[in-house]
């Protein structure tokens, strides 16, 4: 229920992503890239090929409240929608101009990147992504790992973190509605401020995704009480982007959703 593919940060293609999962043996995943649909159709074609096989049209939003950077999937978008492709391309240009200036905040520590290879290669989707950058930090030996390039460089208050345009929660959950989709929030077991999940449900989010392969075991506890006293949707996903082989890692049964069931 919670997935990337090269139209975002993935490194799968939404082809190969469908095939993977397949080949894991699942139902069917939700396409959910970075404030992108562009991949949704090209995973739907290909998902044809497999009699049962089901994609969920989705997307994952960034949005904030607060000074926290808060993620809102949606699910059964109707991606005709004017204003959602319109809003959508708006925050993929944002992080456009983001991915270039930390591009150069970077240069301005020292790190050397091939700053032209990576923007031609980002053409193709028209998306650069902090996850797309950090690999590159890996790969030239200037971090051990992406989570360190995230720790010591590109996350909140970090050297070189670059602010980009969101939307407030309260319009990406209106947005995702006014698409005809299922909101949810995202991985909310690494929220520093807890008070965001009231502050979701009093601004109408239909979901939580209790279970995340970010989350402790507490986490999955604190959080499935939340959603069953708010009378929420529980999901989980593994937020796969082809790094680390954790596709199918916390899956949802879509029989238990009823409003899932019903849309498929």
């Amino acid at each position: 229920m919670h997935t990337h593919t090269t139209a975002s940060d993935g490194l799968l293609t939404p082809t190969e992503l469908v095939l993977k999962a397949y080949q894991r043996r699942l139902d069917g995943i939700a396409i959910t890239d970075h404030d992108s649909i562009e991949g949704i159709n090209e995973a739907l074609i290909e998902s044809i090929k497999i009699p049962g096989f089901l994609v969920i049209p989705g997307v994952e939003m960034g949005c904030s409240h607060k000074d926290e950077e808060v993620h809102i999937l949606g699910y059964f978008l109707d991606c005709n929608n004017e204003k959602l492709k319109a809003i959508l391309s708006t925050l993929r240009n944002s992080r456009w101009q983001r991915g270039v200036a930390i591009l150069q905040e970077l240069k301005n520590l020292g790190m050397e990147l091939p700053v032209d290879e990576i923007l031609e290669k980002s053409k193709k989707t028209d998306f650069i992504g902090r996850a797309t950058i950090a690999r590159e930090m890996h790969n030239r030996g200037y971090v051990k790992s992406i989570k360190e390039a995230f720790d010591k460089y590109l996350d909140v208050n970090k050297p070189a973190y670059v602010e980009r345009f969101k939307f407030t929660v309260e319009e990406t959950i209106d947005l995702i509605h006014i698409s005809g989709g299922i909101s949810v929030l995202a991985h909310p077991g690494i929220l520093v401020n807890k008070e965001i999940l009231a502050y979701c449900v009093e601004k109408g989010i239909m979901g939580i995704e209790c279970y995340h392969s970010k989350h402790t075991k507490n986490d999955e506890k604190m959080l499935t009480s939340f959603a069953e006293r708010n009378n929420l949707i529980i999901t989980g996903g593994s937020d796969f982007h082809g790094d680390i082989d954790i596709l199918g890692d916390h899956v949802t049964d879509i029989d238990n959703i009823p409003a899932f069931k019903e849309r498929l």
